[in-house]
Formats: C-alpha cells, structure tokens, sequence
C-alpha cells in the first residue's frame, strides 16, 4: 500500500455523456493532492466514484489499497466527505448538529462533548452554536459542514470546494486547521478555484479537462514546465506610466502591457529578462528614473491557464 489512493484509467460515464475519460493518478499518504479543473471538467464526478457514491464505468479505483467498490463499506468509515451540495439539519442548532454527528460515528460522550467544544472554537462557531443551521448564512453554513467532518477520526478527507461562501479570515483559519492535520497524517483530496489556497496547501497537483488529466506535478513542477512567460514590473520614480508608452510600446509589441499602479509598468513575456534590459535601457537615455525593477516569475493561476488553454487548442 504505497498509496493513499490509486486510479487506473477510470471511466465515468452519464448515459451518453463521458464525464471522466481515462484518467490515471496516484496520491500518497499525508499529502494534500489538488485537483483542479474549469466548471464542468469532470472534478466532482471523479469525487463521487472516489467516495464510492456511484460506481465506475470502467477502471480501477483504490482506497487504502482496497478496490473502491467490493469493499465500499469498510472504505467509507476511514473518510471524510465534504461535497459542494449543501448538507446540514435546517432545524437542529450548530451545537446539537456537531453532538449528534459524532454519535452517529459512535464517539463516546466525554470524547464527543470535548470535540465538540474543539470545533466550535477552532471553527469560530461559539456566537451561533445556538443557532439552527437554516438561520445561517452560507459561509457560516460551510464551516459547520467542514467542522462536523473532524467530530469523527479519519485518514482521508475530501474538500470540493470547501471554502465557498467564506471571508478570508475565515479561509485562513479553515486551511489552517486542515494543514495541521495533515502534518498528522492525514491525506486531503482538496479541489478550489482559489490558486492561492492550492499555493498554500497542495503537495501535488493535477488539472483535469473535458474529463481527461492534462497536467500533473508539484506546484514548483508546473510552474517550471508550464510557466514559460513571466512578468516584467517596472516601478518609475517621478513618472507616470502613461507619459512613457511611446517608449515601452515599440519594445513590447505586441505583448500586452498593464498598468496595476499610474506609477507602474507591468508586461508579461517569454522573453522577459530581454525585454527588461532593452526597456531599462531606453528610459535610462531619455532620463527617466526608475524606483524599483523585477522579473516575477508566473503565479499559479497563469499556469493553470496555459494548461487548460492549450487543452482546449489542441482538442
């Protein structure tokens, strides 16, 4: 059992519709594995096969080194599921909902009243544990879904879209918590359209397209394999940055140029480091005073979209 989770040319398929197509990957045990993919790619599909909610077209798919749909029942008391559909007991209270979870998962009650009390604090649930959960508001919601999940011990926690609805405090605080049980063994199957949450949390990463994996690796890995174009940023000092494009359009081209400040210049290009020399070069003969220069390598979200976007060229 080297793997957490092992899947081999997985199918899925709705009537017609191939919604999964021959996917293969592996995740490891105490590792965060990002799953990323545009609406409709075939993210929450794979999810539901995972957590042996439907069964596969065609394929193998493992969980602890067991086949996902013999040996469904034991697999399910060693996960956590946290799916994008709302669940939650409108009429129960945030308090009573988190007690009568863990005794549905057979925690006994000194145990179950002290996780309880964890959760409502590291959750930030204490104002509205006597709320029902139809008085709340989605983001509040969502923290009581993901809460109720560690009232019980796991090995393998699932997040589609986990922070949907929530502040960035709150997002930080959820991240925080999942993180430090990872670096207690747990494993995390974790989807987000938020790039920076996948910085933050992701070990390994794949992005998935119309059902098939287009790119897999470490989020270093991508951003060296997919990450070609980088951006040139240019603070000046005493100019704006619109009384200088006569000097930058001609060496840019056509390379579209940003202004993220009246004071900055900002250009992404595959020959970045060329274009900074040249460009540095013409200001400094016209007189122009620059603040401060750098060559930023790309973020993840400009990756993910070279990825699908040359996925989608190429289909």
């Amino acid at each position: 059992m080297d793997n957490c989770i092992g899947v081999s040319r997985l199918v899925m398929d709705y009537g017609k519709v191939r919604a999964v197509d021959d996917v293969s990957f592996d995740v490891g045990y105490g590792r965060v594995f990002g799953f990323l993919g545009p609406n409709g790619a075939g993210k929450t599909t794979t999810i539901k096969v995972l957590t042996t909610l439907v069964h596969p077209t065609a394929g193998q798919v493992s969980i602890f080194g067991k086949d996902v749909v013999r040996h469904a029942k034991e697999i399910k008391k060693r996960i956590g599921v946290v799916l994008q559909e709302p669940s939650f007991e409108g009429n129960v209270k945030v308090e009573k909902a988190l007690d009568l979870y863990g005794m549905l998962w057979g925690l006994p009650g000194e145990k179950r009243r002290d996780r309880v009390r964890e959760l409502l604090d590291k959750f930030d649930l204490q104002e509205i544990k006597g709320m029902k959960n139809d008085e709340l508001s989605i983001g509040q919601r969502r923290r009581v879904q993901v809460a109720r999940e560690f009232m019980h011990d796991m090995d393998l926690l699932f997040l589609d879209e986990p922070t949907v609805g929530l502040d960035p405090a709150a997002r930080r605080m959820l991240l925080d918590y999942v993180k430090k049980h990872v670096h207690g063994g747990l494993t995390v199957f974790f989807t987000t359209h938020i790039m920076e949450e996948v910085e933050y949390l992701c070990d390994d990463i794949a992005i998935i397209n119309k059902g098939r994996i287009v790119a897999i690796d470490t989020p270093a890995g991508l951003k060296q394999k997919y990450g070609g174009i980088k951006a040139v940023e240019i603070k000046l000092k005493e100019a704006s940055a619109q009384s200088v494009m006569w000097l930058v359009r001609p060496i840019s081209g056509d390379t579209m140029i940003e202004t993220p400040a009246s004071d900055t210049i900002r250009i992404s290009s595959k020959d970045a480091q060329d274009m900074l020399v040249k460009i540095i070069e013409a200001l400094a003969k016209s007189g122009v005073q620059m603040e401060s220069v750098s060559v930023n390598p790309p973020t993840l979200e400009e990756v993910f979209l070279t990825v699908v976007d040359g996925a989608r060229s190429s289909s």
